[in-house]
């Protein structure tokens, strides 16, 4: 359990931040970037619940946003062992398959895509649209991370099904609410 008395420690004052092993590395470093965009991608997850309404989707949601918590401490520790332990948390391939069971479930009642989708819409869908877009910035800065470090290939794996199933998340959510905000190419020329 976490228990924080103090929030601030003067730690990082002059730009570097502490890993789960206790090593310290720069906070303008590939895995801080990446652990960084996680937290964003949650917090942008949070905005997004304030507009879904359908209960199995915020709980999707709600598991996913436990799970980016979990994300950030695996990208944060340092190591060759990606096995979970007591004391360090880990993407495990259980996670990633679920994400792909409910892409799967949620992509069954959709008509295939014929154009690019806007991201746009009803406001739950565009908030989960700009989540995933953030989660995509995430991945690029994991695998970035992972070209210096050895990281869980689990973490990986998470956060590359994570956008696809924010895409079709906030498809469905658009399709309950008329359908997906096409891109009409060349039509403003």
């Amino acid at each position: 359990m976490v228990k924080l008395n103090r929030i601030y420690t003067r730690t990082g004052d002059h730009g570097e931040t502490g890993l789960v092993d206790g090593s310290r590395v720069a906070k303008s470093a590939a895995r801080m970037r990446a652990i960084g965009d996680v937290d964003e991608a949650n917090s942008a997850i949070g905005i997004a619940l304030l507009h879904v309404t359908d209960a199995s989707q915020r709980a999707m949601l709600g598991r996913i946003q436990n799970e980016l918590f979990d994300l950030g401490a695996d990208l944060a520790t340092p190591g060759e062992d990606f096995a979970p332990g007591e004391m360090s948390l880990r993407i495990v391939p259980a996670q990633v398959e679920r994400l792909e069971q409910e892409i799967d479930a949620l992509n069954e009642a959709l008509p295939p895509l014929r154009s690019f989708i806007l991201p746009g819409g009803e406001p739950a869908a565009a908030h989960v649209h700009l989540a995933r877009a953030i989660v995509r910035r995430a991945e690029r800065e994991a695998v970035a991370a992972a070209a210096e470090n050895l990281l869980n290939p689990q973490a990986l794996a998470y956060v590359n099904r994570l956008s696809d199933h924010l895409f079709v998340l906030a498809r469905v959510i658009s399709a309950a609410a008329g359908g997906d905000v096409l891109w009409q190419p060349g039509a403003t020329r």
